[in-house]
């Protein structure tokens, strides 16, 4: 307050004292929205830890509970902005503690939205709390901190505040591997192609690397956001991409090398496919956006294109914010209602699109942001 008081005194010699209380309300109402202070965006933490949750309520007062949820940097979104989509939570309690899980549309690795902490007023500090670190988590991860706003006989609404935080394990690094089959193999020689079916030529896909460390946790660690690196011995068989991706380029046999911290494992790869060329669909998601809450936003992957001119397969999910209900999500164009915010707030999505022969393009993604 000191310093909208001091705003105050000064404007008050040029101006009425009603017409200046305006301004300081509005400058207070700009600054003033629901924050994570504590972990802070960018901090460093432990896997395991247990750190300190803190949040500024900001002009959001009549919020009721605030819970936290972690995400992998990529991971897509299961907890829900507001109650337009009952199918996803249970109707009793739309932001319930317990868990709920899917597939992710691209890695098919399940997708978990359970809360690590649910605070109210009467925790310590009001709406925070200890906050424990996944134990199995390494490299960056999406804090997400949902709060529950009462409406009176309107219900419910929901607001929150997202930050990054990099996780490192505090114990070493023992061993990698991959987990899959070895030797691996991909596709089948003389097989019809299909969309989701058949490994085929210009095809993209990522392999599950684990690290088993000193204290006895094994961790997912496929990206070089957590320290993986890839190597291929035949660049003409199976392509390293960005990301810990990979691409069948050819037929024959290759070894691919993982490093991490060190560590080294090696995996043999035959590939049999059609050897029909086929390049792979490059997807667009379109330009970034900024729109009011309240209106219908459109994401727009028609510029995606297949270098052969084939028919597209596409695939929208959501990998930041709370979670909006996203309609036509395999369509070109799929969209969602902007939901109420205190301030700016990022929702960023992502795009994948598929040929008919059932080569994968490398995702594009767009942000989405909805101002009050």
């Amino acid at each position: 307050m000191a310093r909208e008081t001091s705003h105050l005194k000064r404007c008050s010699r040029r101006l009425s004292s009603s017409l200046c209380t305006l301004v300081v309300l509005f400058s207070a109402s700009q600054a003033w929205a629901f924050k994570i202070l504590t972990p802070a965006d960018g901090a460093t933490v432990q896997s395991g830890q247990t750190v300190t949750a803190s949040v500024d309520l900001g002009a959001d007062t009549a919020i009721v509970k605030v819970r936290y949820y972690w995400y992998g940097e990529q991971a897509e979104t299961l907890v829900q902005q507001d109650d337009s989509d009952a199918s996803i939570m249970p109707q009793q309690d739309k932001l319930a503690d317990d868990k709920y899980s899917h597939k992710d549309s691209i890695t098919g690795a399940p997708v978990v939205a359970v809360a690590a902490l649910s605070s109210g007023f009467d925790q310590t500090p009001p709406f925070g709390g200890a906050l424990k670190v996944p134990k199995d988590a390494v490299g960056p991860m999406r804090l997400l901190a949902v709060a529950e706003i009462s409406r009176g006989r309107l219900g419910t609404r929901t607001v929150f505040d997202e930050v990054i935080v990099k996780v490192e394990p505090e114990a070493a690094l023992q061993t990698i591997d991959f987990e899959t089959d070895k030797p691996l193999q991909l596709g089948r020689a003389g097989q019809s192609s299909a969309f989701g079916h058949v490994d085929s030529m210009g095809k993209i896909f990522e392999l599950p690397v684990v690290g088993e460390f000193a204290d006895g946790v094994v961790r997912p660690i496929p990206t070089p956001s957590s320290g993986t690196s890839y190597q291929s011995s035949d660049s003409t068989v199976i392509k390293v991409l960005s990301d810990g991706m990979l691409q069948i380029v050819g037929n024959g046999k290759a070894t691919l090398t993982v490093t991490n911290r060190g560590k080294q494992a090696s995996l043999d790869i035959n590939v049999t496919v059609n050897d029909e060329p086929n390049e792979p669909p490059m997807a667009d998601a379109g330009p970034n956006k900024t729109v009011k809450a309240g209106t219908k936003v459109k994401l727009n992957g028609l510029k995606s294109r297949d270098p052969e001119g084939e028919a597209l397969y596409y695939a929208w999910s959501q990998i930041r914010g709370s979670k909006v209900p996203l309609l036509d999500v395999n369509n070109a164009e799929a969209s969602f209602l902007a939901p109420t915010v205190s301030e700016k707030r990022t929702y960023r999505f992502k795009l994948r699109v598929t040929d008919k022969k059932g080569a994968d393009s490398l995702p594009a993604f767009v942000d989405v942001v909805v101002e009050p």
